[in-house]
């Protein structure tokens, strides 16, 4: 299944998320390259032949197919290549926090992986950091030194409740005293962002739930 990367621009800077193509193997399966999280995009200075294509296995299948190697484009006029994973590499590959803004990325990165991909920018600002949104869903990614609060989980909660929407909290501090016992009786998702590998951790049980039905 294709796979989402958040990508920094060596050039100038900006942040850009770039989500790999899929293309149809001979048996019909989606296939897409696994991109590697470790490495950094490279500017594409010259053009060769043998590096414009990467080998892709077909999982359901077997097949190895030729597909080509991806790229980005910047606005700025960067061309950068989109580092691939080894044959057999695993999927959870480490992506340090360094601002806000990552910390929306990889909430952002994990909502697509649980399915959802229409996710955009929620139209209510929430008292702290920021909400996403997807077809039956709002989240909230509060990426301050402070953990979130009884408050937080119940606004989240009721927000949800208005829009007969289900929803998800993404802390990268924890969350304070109560409120963890607050989220398991309105049965509202908690994931502590870890910001050494990016990675969300669910920290309760319908976060456990959710994470179990990971695509």
């Amino acid at each position: 299944m294709p796979e989402s990367l958040p990508v920094r621009c060596p050039a100038c800077r900006r942040e850009l998320l770039y989500t790999a193509p899929s293309y149809p193997c001979a048996c019909g399966a989606p296939t897409g390259p696994p991109l590697d999280r470790c490495a950094a995009p490279q500017p594409v200075t010259r053009r060769s032949w043998d590096e414009e294509w990467v080998e892709v296995r077909c999982v359901p299948c077997g097949r190895r197919n030729q597909w080509p190697r991806p790229e980005l484009g910047c606005p700025c006029g960067t061309v950068l290549r989109l580092p691939v994973a080894a044959p057999g590499a695993g999927r959870r590959r480490p992506v340090t926090l360094r601002t806000a803004l990552d910390a929306v990325t990889a909430a952002a990165l994990y909502l697509h992986r649980l399915g959802h991909r229409d996710l955009r920018r929620a139209d209510q600002r929430p008292p702290s950091g920021v909400a996403l949104a997807a077809r039956g869903l709002v989240a909230q990614v509060d990426p301050s030194a402070r953990p979130a609060s009884v408050r937080d989980v119940e606004c989240l909660w009721l927000t949800a409740m208005s829009e007969s929407a289900q929803c998800v909290y993404f802390s990268l501090a924890g969350y304070a005293a109560g409120a963890r016992a607050r989220a398991d009786a309105l049965g509202v998702p908690l994931f502590v962002v870890d910001g050494g590998t990016g990675v969300p951790r669910p920290v309760n049980q319908p976060a456990d739930t959710l994470h179990s039905t990971l695509v």
